[in-house]
């Protein structure tokens, strides 16, 4: 499959068909990352010179698997925004609803630097991903993404909370996925497609549904006799 590299604002733009204030919303968002990397590690210092293909991209592969009702949006573990804050500047002539939670007050000051100088719509919060206030606060969604957060067995532990019996959790991964869903499968029941990346060659993004915890079967007790 061939993979044709994004190296800039026009070929992403030419890639994914976006509106011209979508594409300058993204370019405000690249300068601030590269101002703000200057002091504070958001992304690794290899990649900086790559965001359109390595980060914008790689994001917003995601959005062409997003249900047609699909409303809501919760990105966990947001970091600099990858993929969450991509995906809501993708949606934000629509009427989605994004959330992002990032427990690094500041990333969270990054992330709110560039939705006050994008003017998208977003919560931001600065939580942690498994306190049960954060759960509650957020509730049930749509879609649930992910990057670089853990692998599959833990993720779909955070997830979970979050997940009705309708959501998608879109989440990027590498080579190792198949084994990473073998081990996730032993205490999850879940439905999964696998699609490749256009972004890395190898990798693949899970789209998973249907959610939930194995039931474990009650053990048998034995009688004890009496002699």
């Amino acid at each position: 499959m061939h993979r044709p590299r994004i190296d800039n604002s026009e070929s992403f733009q030419a890639a994914f068909g976006i509106s011209r204030e979508t594409l300058d919303r993204l370019a405000t968002y690249a300068s601030l990352l590269a101002h703000w990397q200057k002091t504070i590690n958001l992304v690794a210092p290899s990649t900086i010179d790559d965001i359109w293909h390595r980060h914008f991209a790689d994001s917003a592969q995601l959005w062409q698997y997003r249900p047609a009702e699909a409303r809501t949006w919760l990105d966990l573990g947001s970091g600099a925004g990858f993929p969450g804050l991509v995906l809501a500047i993708l949606g934000a002539d629509g009427n989605s609803r994004h959330v992002l939670v990032e427990s690094d007050s500041r990333k969270v000051a990054f992330l709110r630097e560039v939705v006050r100088e994008t003017g998208v719509a977003v919560d931001i919060l600065c939580m942690r991903i498994e306190n049960a206030e954060t759960r509650a606060k957020v509730g049930a969604v749509d879609c649930v993404t992910a990057r670089a957060l853990a692998p599959l067995p833990r993720l779909v532990g955070l997830v979970a909370p979050y997940f009705a019996s309708s959501t998608l959790g879109l989440f990027s991964k590498g080579r190792g996925v198949a084994a990473e869903i073998e081990e996730a499968a032993r205490k999850w029941q879940f439905a999964y497609e696998l699609k490749p990346s256009m972004t890395d060659e190898g990798s693949s993004v899970v789209l998973l549904k249907a959610l939930k915890p194995k039931t474990l079967q009650p053990k048998a007790l034995g009688r004890k006799t009496e002699g």
